[in-house]
Parts: structure tokens; C-alpha cells; sequence
């Protein structure tokens, strides 16, 4: 590098010489450059040193690097003028024009050899490796981060060919050299013209509105769309070309998701003993991290699955707080002991089977874990004055039409008869289809597509509400927070997804088209699945909670006694599958009244 430095400095005075007097250089001024030159290549070089332009990796060099080489071309060019004002004017070495062009020339060559693989390194992977064009929507902050990391990183395989932006006032300027097309109305035409291969979603804070808005414009124009974080993933507000990732369902929900009430919430569990029932679960694990970030005394996760447990466990090891617990709620004995030792205040109960076509065959393994396992852990917190009691339900629970529903509507009556009117709080809070939890559609239809198809739908009519895995467990907190007693809360969930149409939409949004690479067969509704599920009956009168997008309802506490024989009936049932299952259904149904109760 210093060698090159050397030619560079002598190349720089030269030409300047040169141009200074036209080609026609007087024979004086010859023989004193020769003899100067080397004090300014000793000046330059020395400058070079002390500003740190040597020993760098200048492929990943950034702007503080980029002041490095300006500083020492200054503190150099400034020596050189000096060193040329030391002659009076008819005896200089070289005239002061030529040490102040030629010290500009030397450090714009510094920058250039340094910044060379950053100035055409992009160039060159442009017109060898064929990288991905990408349309990059949103010409703001996060877009014009990712460009430059882009830039910085060809390795990534990606070349940004234009912006999109619905503010007017920044078409047709450009934003690191990348102009901005259009609006994202325009995405199919600005993708035809600038053959873009796919779009990148530049804009943390956007909406879901928006992101469907974009996702429309990107299956018209047939591209796969890709995505940015939200703000609340991205660590410190700075994106890279590592944080994008694929779309996911949870950025095309139809509203707004839920947020909850922090304070509110730390109100709760600041402090307390807190117990989780099916830790090692989808929503109990998330439980578990959420719970973890309110400074809570003590958690403790019960789990009957060692696997689940030790990797909760293994996740969420640096936190003291954390207790690991190897129990079985259906083990009613085992269940009290656990509550008495940990002495809990707030308990989440997650623990369940869910997987509805498995249960229409095993139904006296849904009403033990699902019934009888929620009367031990209700029972027994209720046993310690437990100060919180949360159930994590279904939809399926209203008006239930399969095993796994009927046992979640049993399991919605032990807990609320349990509220007396003092003492602790006994709530429900009912989910839609959770996204990314075990069995849910989305992860099945993906893996589908990676596999090559087909998708599977059971009904072309078959349709769904949908909600986060994060967003499931802020309702199940701030329910908690908010119930006095006796509460079923269910979030507003808009109106419910087609699956045929999110099984075509996920097909396009990676890039293919539906019928043509991937296959979407209908293949028949499976036992126990409804068109569409209800979150609320309308018997229960539902009304506001106070929060945005939560709703409550306050049905009649169940009279225990006619719970208590339901449950005695269904339990000598247990070992005939088919009655039990139709007993169960048919006393979630008519909510056992006194009249259909019989023993």
C-alpha cells in the first residue's frame, strides 16, 4: 500500500505540473520538482501513517475511515503549502497551485485505491454472478440502511433496481443512487420495467393494511415479497441485509394486533410466584419469556414432556428465577404437592390436547387431560388462595362440535365455578388459530411448499381467525390483569380467513404459481371440524373490556353440583370411546341443565 501511495503521490504532482503549464514545463521548475518530491512523498507517506491509512481492512470500511484518508490529505496538503511558500515567488520549488492541486489529486487517489473493491466491486458482481434484482419498498431510513448494506455486502446476492414510496414528494429522486419509481400502487408496472425478481419490504413500522396493499402488487406482478422486522424485533433501529426474512402470515393479519398494557400487566406480576401449566407447549413457553420480562419472584414451569421441558428450560437458563417442574396435571395427588411447595399466586394454565382429529379417536384422553387435568390444577390453586387463575381456551369451546372442543367448553365451566365472589380471580381467555404453534395451518401449508406441494385443504368454504403466538399470550396477560372473576375474554379478531385463498396466497407470495408449481387439493373435512369456528355465543352477551381489541363476557357461574355429576357421568364413560364422546358433546351442548344430567 505505501508503495502504491509512493506512485500515486508522484503521479498526482506531476499531472498538476503538467497542467499548470500546458505540457510546456520550464526547465527550472523541472529540475526543483525532482528535488522537492521527495520531501512531499516523506510528508504524505508520514501523514498517511498517523491518520491510520495503513493496516485497514478497507472492504468493510465506512465513513469514519473515509474522514481518515480526508484528515490526512489536509494535514499533509497544508505541509506542502507551507513548504512551497518557503521560496519567494521567483525561487519556489513548484508554484503554490500545483501543492494545492496536487495534494487534493494525492488524497482523492488514497480514497480511490482504498475504496476501490466498495467503488466496482459491485459492478463486477453485477455482471458475473447474477444476482437477485430487488425492488426495495419504503425510500426512508430502513430503505436507504439496507441499500447501503447492500452495497457493503455482495456476498448477500442482491441488487436494489429502484424504490417505491407513496410519498409523492420523493418520486423521481434517488436515494443512494437508487431512484424512486413510484407508489406502491404502481408495483406491477415498475417491476416490468425494471425486471426486478422480487420485493423487499423496507419499512419496519408498517401496517398491516399496507403490508396486504404491497402483497397484492407483488402477486399481480408474480414476485415473491420479503420483509423487514418490526420495529420491536429490530435491535438498536438499525436493519441489515441479514434481518430480512420471508413474509410471514402474522404481517397480512387483518387489523391491528393487539398491545398490551404493560404497566398494568407489571402490576400483576411484579414480584408474585408464578406457576405455568404445559411450559414446554407453543403458548406456555411464550408465556414463560413474556412472564420473565416483569421481574416476577419466582416461575415455575410444569411440564409432562421431559423434551419440551428441557429446552424451555435450556432457553431460558440464564434467569434465576426460573424452576423447572416434571408433572402430569392429570395426576391429581402429584398436582397438589407441586402447588403446595411452590406456593403460587398467579397460574397460567396452558396444559392441553388440541389436535382435534387425534382426539375424535382418543376422547378419554381429552377428558382427562383436558377436563379432569384442569379440575387438579384449578382445584388445587384454588385449595393455596391462589390470587390469579388463568385458562388458556379455545373457539372451539363455543358450540362445540368435536371432542377436543367439548372438553375445552367443560374445561372453561370447572374454572369459572370456582368463582365464588372472593378470594382469587377465575378467567378464560379463548384463542383463534395461533400461528406458529404446533399443528397450526400456516407452518403445515409452508412446509408444504417447500416440499414441492401439494397443499392440503379439507374445504374450500373453510375458514379461520388467526392470531400470533406473541399476540395470544398479550391477551392471555392482560385478561389476567384486567379480570375481576368469572370472565371469558376473546380478542377481536375481524373477520376470518378463507384457507383455500391463504393456502393460494402463500403459494404466490414465494414465488409460485398456484395450480402450475404448487398443487391445492381439497381433500375433505376431518372428524370433528366445523366451516367456521364461533369465538363468542351469543348467549354469553359480550360487550367492551376497557382495552382496545379485547372483548369480555360474564356468563352465568355454573352451579358445581350439576358440574360435578356431568363430570362423574363422563368419567365411568372412559372406557367406552364412543359413548363418551357423544355424552360429552351432547352435555357441552345442552349446557348441562338439571334435566340432562343423569347418572
Amino acid at each position: 500500500m505505501v508503495g502504491i501511495d509512493l506512485l500515486v503521490i508522484v503521479g498526482a504532482y506531476l499531472v498538476t505540473l503538467v497542467i499548470r503549464f500546458e505540457g510546456r514545463i520550464p526547465p527550472k521548475f523541472w529540475q526543483s520538482f525532482w528535488l522537492i518530491i521527495p520531501a512531499i512523498v516523506i510528508v504524505h507517506l508520514t501523514a498517511n501513517f498517523l491518520f491510520g491509512l495503513y493496516g485497514q481492512m478497507w472492504r468493510y470500511a465506512s465513513v469514519q475511515e473515509a474522514r481518515r484518508v480526508v484528515l490526512a490529505g489536509v494535514f499533509a496538503g497544508a505541509i506542502v503549502v507551507v513548504l512551497a511558500e518557503l521560496g519567494s515567488t521567483p525561487n519556489r520549488a513548484i508554484p503554490l497551485s500545483v501543492a494545492f492541486f496536487g495534494a487534493t489529486l494525492s488524497f482523492v487517489g488514497f480514497g480511490a485505491v482504498r475504496f476501490q473493491s466498495r467503488l466496482f466491486g459491485f459492478r463486477r458482481r453485477t455482471e458475473h454472478d447474477e444476482p437477485t434484482r430487488v425492488l426495495v419498498v419504503g425510500a426512508g431510513d430502513a430503505g436507504s440502511m439496507i441499500v447501503r448494506d447492500v452495497f457493503r455486502n455482495p456476498a448477500v446476492g442482491l441488487l436494489p433496481v429502484g424504490f417505491v414510496d407513496d410519498d409523492p414528494k420523493k418520486i423521481g429522486l434517488s436515494l443512494s443512487g437508487i431512484r424512486v419509481e413510484g407508489n406502491c400502487r404502481a408495483i406491477p408496472d415498475i417491476a416490468r420495467r425494471t425486471q426486478a425478481d422480487q420485493v423487499l419490504l423496507a419499512i419496519p413500522s408498517a401496517t398491516s393494511d399496507l403490508v396486504r396493499d404491497v402483497a397484492a402488487g407483488c402477486e399481480k406482478a408474480g414476485l415473491m415479497l420479503r420483509v423487514l422486522p418490526s420495529v420491536r424485533e429490530v435491535v438498536g433501529g438499525r436493519v441489515t441485509a441479514h434481518d430480512i426474512r420471508d413474509l410471514s402470515i402474522e404481517d397480512l393479519l387483518g387489523r391491528q394486533q393487539v398491545e398490551m398494557e404493560d404497566e398494568t400487566v407489571r402490576l400483576m406480576l411484579e414480584g408474585r410466584r408464578v406457576l405455568i401449566t404445559g411450559a414446554g407447549g407453543s403458548i406456555g413457553s411464550e408465556i414463560a419469556r413474556q412472564v420473565a420480562s416483569f421481574a416476577p419472584a419466582r416461575v415455575t414451569l410444569l411440564d409432562h414432556d421431559e423434551t419440551h421441558l428441557h429446552d424451555v428450560m435450556s432457553e431460558l437458563e440464564s434467569s434465576p428465577i426460573m424452576s423447572g417442574v416434571l408433572a402430569d396435571v392429570r395426576d391429581r395427588d402429584r398436582v397438589h404437592e407441586v402447588m403446595r411447595s411452590e406456593r403460587p399466586e398467579v397460574v397460567f394454565h396452558a396444559a392441553a390436547h388440541k389436535h382435534v382429529p387425534l382426539l375424535e379417536d382418543h376422547p378419554a384422553e381429552a377428558f382427562r387431560t383436558n377436563v379432569l387435568g384442569t379440575a387438579n390444577v384449578a382445584e388445587a390453586a384454588a385449595a393455596i388462595g391462589v390470587d390469579h387463575f388463568v385458562l388458556v381456551s379455545t373457539d372451539k369451546a363455543v358450540r362445540p362440535a368435536s371432542v377436543m372442543g367439548a372438553s375445552k367448553w367443560f374445561a372453561e365451566q370447572v374454572v369459572r365455578s370456582l368463582q365464588n365472589g372472593g378470594g382469587g380471580v377465575f378467567c378464560a381467555v379463548r384463542f383463534g388459530n395461533v400461528l406458529g404453534s404446533r399443528g397450526s395451518v400456516v407452518p403445515t401449508f409452508l412446509r408444504q411448499i417447500r416440499s414441492g406441494g401439494p397443499l392440503t385443504v379439507t374445504d374450500p368454504s373453510m375458514a379461520r381467525f388467526f392470531m400470533s403466538i406473541q399476540e395470544a399470550v398479550c391477551l392471555v396477560l392482560q385478561s389476567a390483569a384486567m379480570s375481576r372473576g368469572g370472565e371469558v375474554f376473546t380478542l377481536e379478531m375481524g373477520e376470518p380467513v378463507n384457507i383455500l385463498d391463504l393456502a393460494g396466497r402463500l403459494v404466490r407470495l414465494s414465488g409460485r404459481v398456484p395450480g402450475r408449481d404448487v398443487k391445492i387439493e381439497v381433500v375433505g373435512r376431518r372428524p370433528g371440524e366445523k366451516l367456521v369456528e364461533d369465538l363468542i355465543d351469543p348467549d354469553e352477551d359480550p360487550g367492551p373490556s376497557g382495552h382496545q381489541g379485547i372483548m369480555v363476557s360474564r356468563p352465568r357461574t355454573p352451579d358445581r353440583a350439576a358440574l360435578k355429576r356431568a363430570l362423574r357421568e363422563l368419567d365411568l364413560l372412559v372406557d367406552e370411546s364412543d359413548a363418551l364422546a357423544d355424552r360429552m358433546k351432547d352435555l357441552a351442548a345442552a349446557g348441562f341443565v338439571e334435566d340432562v344430567v343423569r347418572i
